[in-house]
């Protein structure tokens, strides 16, 4: 579904992505996490173009994009690759002069200009999913961050994109908001959806990801499925990270 070969991002001489090479199936949870500074956020915009790579290879779905550092990655090409995926943000990035249902409907109706009547149905027919109709016509600045949260997830799911991008999802939020959005993303994942998502939660991740990919200065460390990895990680470094944040977690408690 999505296969990342060998991509590299540079920022002048910076090398904040080197030599990154992940397959990610259909239908599938892959989780990406490590220190802050990692790379995480920075793989998750090369994959959805909001960073264009430095070198390497994307391919998602039927479409391939190759980057080299003198080539132009032209606008056609970008909207082939981005137009397959749906970013939900950790700080929400809602249109505070949109109510909840407009928000979700406004990239149907400006970008896919569907009939508004068409995109109201969609729209409501996803904050039900989220648990949001409720508030379909409540303002961002009136609902809590976990419910502006649930709402973004709506309007990136609102296109029917092939994956859910989803960047620190939960970070902003304090652990009873965060466990709405938990929920709501296990409740996609059950149901199939493929997504990839950059988080320090490791709760987050053991919950809902089937695959994950630890990553490190750009590179990475370890990879594999997420109950063997995160239960009996083969590298040294992996067992430092996770026993410092499960140790953080207990203190936080």
């Amino acid at each position: 579904m999505i296969k990342l070969s060998n991509l590299e991002k540079r920022f002048g001489a910076a090398v904040i992505l080197s030599d990154i090479s992940i397959d990610i199936p259909e239908g599938s949870v892959t989780a990406l996490v490590g220190p802050s500074g990692g790379g995480k956020s920075t793989l998750l915009r090369c994959i959805n173009l909001l960073e264009i790579p430095s070198a390497g290879t994307i391919r998602l779905g039927e479409a391939e994009l190759s980057f080299s550092p003198d080539k132009k990655i032209g606008w056609n090409d970008i909207r082939m690759i981005r137009g397959q995926t749906g970013m939900v943000f950790q700080n929400f990035q809602l249109f505070p002069h949109r109510t909840a249902i407009e928000n979700v409907m406004e990239g149907l109706t400006t970008v896919l200009r569907w009939p508004r009547q068409k995109a109201q149905a969609r729209a409501m027919e996803l904050l039900e999913k989220v648990g949001m109709a409720h508030k379909a016509e409540a303002w961002p600045a009136t609902l809590s961050g976990g419910q502006q949260q649930r709402v973004a997830i709506a309007r990136a799911l609102a296109p029917s994109p092939r994956v859910l991008l989803c960047d620190e999802p939960t970070s902003a939020l304090d652990p009873e908001l965060a466990a709405e959005v938990v929920e709501v993303l296990a409740k996609l994942a059950r149901e199939g959806t493929t997504m990839v998502m950059a988080t320090h939660d490791l709760r987050l991740a053991s919950r809902i990801a089937r695959d994950v990919v630890f990553l490190e200065a750009g590179r990475i460390v370890e990879a594999g499925n997420a109950q063997a990895l995160f239960n009996a990680p083969q590298r040294e470094r992996t067992r430092q990270f996770l026993s410092t944040i499960s140790a953080a977690h207990s203190q936080g408690a």
